[in-house]
């Protein structure tokens, strides 16, 4: 099974299109002991509520950094929440944002797919293509998200510069991605910027490849789930891409102070779920 049946297998199992971005911090995590219990613990019971309460994402997206931070405590708890949610079926997007030369993007490869388990990772394009190359020739049945047009502020100040042709940076690595295709290559494409995600995704429609779109912003950074889901619509296979949402489903107890942690990111679950299927 390639990367795109995976996609088109999850949402068919789990009827959604929402990615749970899986972000930990420590000091927003309402339980106390070493950093490798407490993040493990959080997100068994959250993944144990998903499962009890039948409300599922299609997909969910650990931030290595996240983990990182905490140094060997976090990424050893980043092996045992990935081995969680795959147990379950959910498919692993690390957001590592790899980028380097041919023999160094071998080796991250080796690490994300070898090591970690995971089924795509995010990529950056700025080396070009033998930066990317290692990845797809070495795990060819796995995704490959390019940053295309991020959800940050300060985006503009290199993906909107215009290069060749009088068309900015992010369209032309929306070209090299349909140039480079392999069945997994996909998109980050940040909701935050609905008009660009609109021109991506008519460059990819009409190249006639199917390219996954991977879309955080959603909910904090103020991306609308109605404009990124009026562009979705256009597409005729929705169930290849995966809208986003981390912090505001972690740490849901916060909006919902009366109910357990779990219990309210299965709330917020749900909700997000429910927005998005009422614009299909």
């Amino acid at each position: 099974m390639n990367y795109l049946d995976l996609l088109k297998t999850s949402y068919d199992k789990y009827k959604s299109i929402l990615c749970l971005g899986l972000d930990p911090v420590i000091e927003d995590i309402p339980l106390s002991g070493d950093v490798r219990s407490v993040i493990t613990a959080f997100y068994e019971e959250i993944l144990n509520k998903i499962l009890q309460k039948k409300e599922y994402p299609s997909a969910v997206k650990p931030n290595y950094a996240f983990y990182a931070q905490y140094g060997v405590d976090g990424i050893e708890a980043l092996v045992k929440t990935i081995e969680l949610f795959k147990s379950e079926g959910f498919p692993v997007i690390l957001d590592v944002k790899r980028g380097d030369i041919d023999k160094t993007a071998k080796a991250y490869a080796k690490e994300a797919f070898g090591f970690f388990k995971a089924d795509a990772v995010t990529l950056s394009p700025y080396l070009g293509y033998d930066s990317i190359q290692p990845f797809i020739d070495n795990y060819p049945e796995k995704g490959f998200y390019i940053l295309t047009k991020t959800s940050n502020k300060s985006s503009r100040e290199f993906q909107d510069v215009m290069v060749d042709h009088n068309e900015p940076l992010f369209i032309r690595v929306s070209k090299k991605i349909v140039e480079w295709y392999h069945p997994g290559i996909g998109s980050v494409v940040g909701a935050t910027y609905p008009d660009q995600l609109s021109l991506l995704s008519n460059i990819f429609i009409a190249s006639g490849k199917e390219i996954p779109l991977l879309i955080p912003g959603i909910g904090v950074q103020g991306g609308s789930i109605e404009e990124v889901m009026k562009v979705l619509k256009q597409y005729g296979d929705i169930r290849i891409h995966r809208i986003n949402s981390s912090s505001g489903i972690n740490y849901a107890y916060k909006k919902y102070p009366k109910l357990h942690y779990a219990e309210a990111a299965v709330k917020a679950l749900k909700l997000l779920n429910d927005t998005i299927n009422k614009q299909l």
